[in-house]
């Protein structure tokens, strides 16, 4: 046990995938932890396997202008389980020498965190956890995120990690800081309050080629497909002028021009939330890019919205459609045909051009119907935007998830291996280069 500061190391983990893109992917939650605990006197040392911009790296990588950009990769072998499939499997980050020197550069740590993310990518995970205790045994390792909450058995007798921990980290990090080192310090914040929090430690990263930020956590939807209501039992709000005040803060203090937006639930109850938002970056004058990854509801797109989501900065939307058959078979109540076809007509007036607007679309859904998918893509081109297929990935804890099991041509409840969308694990006819090529060629006419 320690009195002092005590040295914290937290970890980014490798991906272990037949493919992996940095779509504005950060671990924003594990860079809070980072933040809290150095506000409560901790020393920090933060190391990103995923690191695109890493010092050794003798050249400038390949990277769009907003901030998006490919991974390192190193072929490794793929697990016995998947000899099947016809694709190359690869670890997705810098290469294990390089994170086995910042290991040890690194100042000896009382206390591991690793983070995690896809269930299937827990191999990375492992195979990080096991680097770590090679280089400091003695270390206790912590081990959070979302497979880690998803998969907590699994997580529990297979990772390696001292104790894997289900909830959010915000609310425990200083408990298990004082548990495992005996350090503790007056709590600066309240968990419950995301205002209170301080901004998440983007400047431990080599680079900050974007931000990535959260107005709230939880979704008040429940779609069958989805962990978020799992996850985040209840929807909290930031303040708009706490997320204003940190646009500001970035774009002026680092630079930055890119960000992406995190929350499952951006426009709604868009007057008391999206809307000031939008409406405060405006009247700053910054000059900024937003961008959607995990999309927008549809149905909450207004005129007014789409003016002022134009007017502030939107680059990138992202459009949570699921299909164009809209009848009871849908699996989700979240938008019908004229509320799509409002929704665009809000966007296109307001300016947003078709390579702006893409609607996801979800392929490879248990007993779904592939030329409803196709006929999706081509309906979705109709209608001037582009196509995104999604591949499905089966989630434990969701609704869907018994009707996958049943569908799967794996045993999906033996090992999280097998819910990689890469696979199409609810294809009963197998996996098909043929289908992901077509369904890729229509979207993309």
């Amino acid at each position: 046990m320690i009195s002092d500061s005590p040295n914290i190391l937290l970890i980014n983990p490798w991906i272990h995938d037949f493919a992996a893109y940095d779509y504005w992917a950060k671990p924003i939650g594990l860079l809070y932890l980072a933040s809290i605990l150095k506000t409560h006197g901790c020393n920090i040392t933060y190391i990103d396997c995923l690191n695109r911009f890493h010092p050794n790296l003798s050249k400038t990588v390949s990277s769009k202008a907003d901030g998006r950009g490919s991974y390192l990769k190193t072929r490794i072998p793929k697990p016995e389980c998947l000899f099947d499939i016809q694709r190359n499997y690869s670890r997705y980050g810098i290469p294990e020498q390089w994170f086995r020197k910042d290991l040890l550069d690194a100042k000896q740590p009382d206390i591991v965190f690793i983070t995690s993310h896809m269930t299937y990518w827990y191999p990375g995970v492992f195979e990080t956890i096991g680097i770590v205790r090679e280089t400091y045994p003695f270390a206790p390792i912590v081990l959070g995120g979302i497979y880690a909450s998803l998969c907590h058995d699994h997580a529990l007798k297979y990772s390696g990690a001292d104790k894997v921990i289900t909830q959010d980290g915000e609310k425990i990090i200083l408990e298990l800081v004082k548990e495992y080192t005996g350090f503790s310090n007056s709590i600066k914040f309240d968990p419950e309050q995301l205002d209170s929090y301080p901004y998440p430690a983007f400047d431990l990263e080599s680079k900050i080629a974007f931000i990535p930020l959260l107005s709230s956590k939880g979704c008040p939807f429940s779609c069958p497909y989805c962990a978020s209501a799992y996850l985040n039992r209840k929807r909290i709000l930031r303040s708009p002028e706490s997320l204003i005040n940190e646009i500001t803060y970035w774009h002026k203090k680092h630079k930055v021009v890119d960000f992406a937006i995190y929350d499952d639930a951006f426009l709604i109850d868009a007057e008391n939330h999206a809307i000031p938002v939008l409406e405060g970056v405006i009247k700053t004058g910054i000059k900024v890019r937003f961008h959607t990854p995990n999309a927008l509801h549809i149905r909450e797109i207004s005129k007014k919205t789409a003016t002022l989501m134009f007017k502030a900065g939107f680059e990138t939307l992202r459009l949570g459609l699921e299909t164009t058959i809209f009848d009871n078979s849908r699996l989700d109540s979240k938008v019908s045909k004229l509320e799509f076809e409002h929704a665009l007509i809000g966007l296109k007036e307001a300016g947003f051009s078709k390579k702006q607007i893409g609607a996801y679309l979800l392929a490879g859904l248990p007993d779904q119907d592939e030329r409803n998918v196709i006929e999706s893509i081509k309906k979705v081109i109709e209608n001037q935007i582009t196509a995104i297929p999604v591949y499905y990935s089966p989630i434990p804890h969701t609704a869907l998830w018994e009707k996958a099991v049943l569908c799967s041509r794996y045993d999906l409840r033996s090992d999280p291996i097998f819910t990689n969308n890469s696979i199409l694990p609810c294809r009963k006819e197998g996996f098909s280069w043929e289908i992901i090529s077509l369904l890729k060629k229509l979207a993309a006419s």
